[in-house]
């Protein structure tokens, strides 16, 4: 993969912003605490970071059909590099650090879709897969030491200082993708590709998400996706869970720390099968990632849940092998918004799984609610699993 000088350009890009991302998140949150001392204001100020997901998903990733790939992910660098710089203002009001952060995740829709759009273009066929399981890996990784460097680096020059050092990090983004990556035009520039003469925001909509709905293999992916919302409660529900096995926070640290380094060695060994075999695997993994959160309702030991939850997150890792299946079953003139609605429809599950589990533990305990769950992620994974294998046998071979 790394002999390929746009893989390394796009590598290093999304290296610096995820680390940047981490470090943003670390550097508000301290701030919101710092003037407010509230622990619920700083709670929903984290929050803020997720939420636009949901809404820039689908109505920003058309621009990355709309205008050349690159140019999009260069514009929404620079952006974010400005707005972060604002935010580094000393004395600088708390909403409006607070609109300016949302506008800030806003615009990694538009920028995430045309690099995965980019890199499709860039590594055809099972090398595209490999990318992004590369890729993967990383963005695992540097979370965990985004979060560990962005409180040290918080720490020792203040906030101010790390939002600073955030916007640097967009722009060294932005420089990346100029050199490295190579000018292609916009898909949509083709009229005779079947895109109106005329862009429309709503024509761009409305193509992709009927693109997802009639296709099978489109909905089923997406289906499969969607299986994470049961599974990732164990995030939501570390903190009880632990209280329930006689354990305290830092037993939290390591369960936490299970599914993620599970779904690294996941999509390690994922990236060693032939292509076939990976795409047959898609419904059992997405079954294998739910049924080991059922032996939870018995309360087993630290060492055996850190055990069961890194079984989940290693069999999580079928997220490469469907996210790649995806980008590789859409039109190249309609991959950013499909995917910008697939990354919707993921988060809003994964969100909606944690907001349910973390209510159905008020009334039930925390080891019943991440079994229950366990029970319900396997029964959908295995509807999804089979509508899979109904779309993919008569599907046309992913084109490469």
């Amino acid at each position: 993969m790394f002999a390929s000088g746009e893989f390394r350009a796009l590598f290093l890009a999304q290296l610096l912003s995820v680390l940047g991302d981490q470090l943003a998140r670390v550097a508000v949150s301290v701030l919101v605490y710092e003037r407010t001392a509230s622990a619920g204001l700083t709670a929903v100020t984290y929050g803020l970071t997720y939420v636009p997901d949901l809404v820039s998903g689908p109505l920003l990733s058309g621009f990355a059909d709309r205008y050349p790939r690159r140019a999009v992910m260069i514009t929404t660098d620079l952006c974010r590099g400005g707005l972060v710089a604002v935010m580094a203002l000393p004395g600088l009001p708390l909403w409006c650090a607070a609109v300016l952060l949302v506008l800030v995740q806003a615009l990694n829709a538009p920028h995430g879709a045309a690099r995965a759009a980019t890199l499709a273009a860039a590594m055809r066929g099972d090398r595209f897969v490999v990318a992004s399981g590369v890729q993967d890996v990383m963005v695992q990784t540097s979370q965990v030491l985004g979060f560990a460097t962005g409180g040290a680096v918080v720490a020792v020059a203040g906030t101010s200082q790390g939002l600073l050092l955030d916007g640097a990090t967009f722009l060294l983004s932005a420089v990346l993708v100029r050199l490295g990556v190579r000018h292609r035009p916009a898909p949509l520039a083709d009229a005779a590709a079947g895109a109106p003469a005329v862009w429309s925001w709503w024509h761009s909509l409305g193509a992709g998400l009927g693109l997802v709905l009639r296709d099978r293999r489109l909905r089923s992916l997406v289906a499969l996706a969607c299986v994470a919302g049961f599974y990732i409660t164990v995030e939501g529900l570390a903190v009880p869970y632990a209280g329930e096995i006689g354990q305290g926070a830092t037993a939290v640290g390591l369960l936490l720390a299970a599914s993620p380094a599970g779904t690294v060695v996941g999509m390690l060994l994922l990236t060693k099968l032939p292509p076939r075999t990976r795409l047959r695997w898609l419904g059992p993994l997405a079954v294998a990632a739910c049924l080991p959160l059922v032996l939870c309702a018995w309360r087993p030991g630290l060492a055996a849940t850190v055990a069961l939850w890194a079984l989940s997150g290693a069999a999580s890792g079928y997220h490469m092998v469907a996210r790649a299946a995806f980008v590789q079953a859409v039109p190249d003139r309609h991959r950013g918004q499909c995917l910008g609605l697939a990354v919707t429809a993921l988060r809003t599950a994964q969100g909606g799984g944690i907001m349910l589990a973390g209510l159905a533990a008020t009334a039930v305990p925390a080891s019943l609610v991440i079994a229950g769950a366990g029970v319900l992620g396997a029964v959908t994974a295995v509807a999804a699993g089979a509508a899979w294998r109904r779309a993919g046998a008569d599907a046309p071979p992913v084109p490469s």
